[in-house]
Order: C-alpha cells, then structure tokens, then sequence
C-alpha cells in the first residue's frame, strides 16, 4: 500500500554538514547487490565496499527527518558520478574479487559516453531507501534536478525494460523512449531482462 507523499528537503550531497555517505551506499546495496551477487550476497558487505566511490558533488539527495531517503546522480556526461578504488574494493571483497571489481566494474560505472550531446544532463543511480518507497522521494529529487540544473535536456541510459516501476515513473515525469539496446538471447534469460532502454526528457 503507498504511503501519501511528503515533502522530502532535496540538497547536493556535499553540501549537507550529515554524513551522507554511508547511508548513500546502503540505498545503492539495496538496489544493485542482485547485480553484484558475484562479489557478494551480502547487502552490509556490498554498501562497505562501495561507500568509497561516490563523487558528492554529482548527487543529490532527498533528507527527512536527518536520514537520507534517496539518491540520484546528475552529470554533464564528461565528469563521472562514481569512482573506483581498488584499495577499497580488495579490502571488503578480498583481494580476487575486489581486483575483478575493480577491473570490470570500473568499465561498467566509469565508461565514457559516446559523442554525448551538449547541454544534456545524464541521470545515473536514481535509488530510494525501502522505508521511504512510495512517498515520492525520486520524483521530488528528480523534478529538483530538472528545475536547478542548467541542462536543456535529460538522458536516463540501460533502464531494464522488466524494471516496470522505474518506466512508469520516467514515463510519469515526461521521460519518452529513444532507443533500444537488445539482450542477446542467451543473457536475457540469464538476466530476465529483453532490452536495455534509453530515456530522454526535454525542457519545453
């Protein structure tokens, strides 16, 4: 059952005197430690692990009552939202896994866009706390995004097109698909995803 919508204070994770980090991390565990099950299943082992990387002045967060309900990264497609440390990696997922980490998982977090287009914000690791789901909290952090961010439009990349509550709530916001990038067969059942979508959002 959803809970009625609160109004969520929405500020720059580096400019908030809480500690941010932490909690930041154990949002993003909730969310991708199914991806990450290969270095571990552990949910506290995962946030340990990643609580490193996160660049504050990248993200936003959503703060109620002093904990932190949300997150979401806004870049210009150039700076990165994440950054990996090895060191770090090794010393929470033991020194095999958290090279590989650092190996593959640096491809995948801190590729570079292609031919990114100018003045277009890149929307990244958009996640809500499990207390605070169904209250609004991406919503209000991205609607934030959109009115204080100079970008004169907005591209969320690899939405999982099985990820229903993420589309209806792109879609909600005015987010429309722009292209497709299909699984091949073999990994789409292995992954119970068919296509990976790419959203954009234009400021009227």
């Amino acid at each position: 059952m959803k809970s009625e919508n609160k109004i969520f204070t929405i500020v720059q994770a580096d400019k908030t005197d809480l500690d941010v980090r932490k909690q930041m991390s154990e949002i993003f565990a909730e969310g991708f430690t199914q991806w990450l099950g290969y270095f571990s299943k552990d949910k506290k082992i995962i946030a340990k692990a990643f609580a490193h990387m996160f660049v504050l002045d990248q993200f936003y967060v959503a703060i109620a009552n002093g904990e932190v309900a949300g997150v979401t990264a806004c870049t210009d497609g150039i700076k990165k939202s994440v950054k990996l440390n090895k060191k770090e990696l090794r010393k929470h997922l033991g020194y095999y896994k958290g090279s590989i980490a650092g190996i593959f998982l640096k491809k995948e977090f801190e590729a570079p866009y292609e031919n990114f287009p100018p003045k277009t914000g890149s929307i990244e690791f958009v996640g809500t706390a499990p207390e605070f789901r169904g209250q609004g909290v991406a919503t209000q952090i991205i609607q934030h995004i959109i009115e204080n961010t100079p970008y004169d439009d907005y591209v969320i990349e690899e939405v999982a097109d099985t990820n229903m509550p993420a589309m209806n709530l792109y879609t909600k916001l005015g987010f429309e698909e722009y292209r497709k990038k299909p699984i091949p067969e073999k990994r789409a059942k292995k992954i119970g995803i068919n296509n990976f979508l790419s959203l954009k959002y234009v400021k009227n």
